[in-house]
């Protein structure tokens, strides 16, 4: 049987399908924090805390103005979903923030590199998250 060669644009759909496929596949989304050492770390390795005043599941943060500028919200993308016990919440100026079991996470100013800590047990308020 003598085949003549197919023009290339019969092949594209095929290929453009697959490269769509592989192309999902390589933006799937990812947990917002790890644990590291017991303790829940932001993608950028930083400890994450959580706040007593915050109420697990009401679907709130009560630090906002000043204190989310001391102790800044783990912020979630337009697009991301939830991922297991990670959930969104969103804040009072409009962005999401991630929650872990419920508890909305944010980063401590005063930490200034990985492993830092420092703001564990500030005021009685602040916890590192577990």
């Amino acid at each position: 049987m003598n085949r003549e060669p197919q023009p290339m644009y019969r092949a594209l759909p095929w290929f453009f399908s697959a490269l769509a496929g592989t192309a999902s596949l390589a933006i799937a989304q990812t947990a917002p924090a790890k644990f590291a050492g017991g303790v829940l770390i932001g993608q950028n390795g930083m400890a994450l805390y959580t706040f007593d005043k915050d109420e697990a599941g009401n679907g709130k943060s009560l630090c906002n103005g000043k204190c989310a500028e001391n102790w800044p919200p783990l912020i979630a993308g337009e697009g991301d979903q939830a991922i297991g016990e990670f959930k969104t919440i969103a804040r009072d100026d409009g962005r999401k923030q991630w929650t872990y079991k419920g508890k909305p996470l944010h980063f401590w100013i005063e930490d200034l590199k990985p492993g830092d800590t420092t703001g564990d047990g500030f005021n009685n308020v602040w916890h590192l998250a577990r």
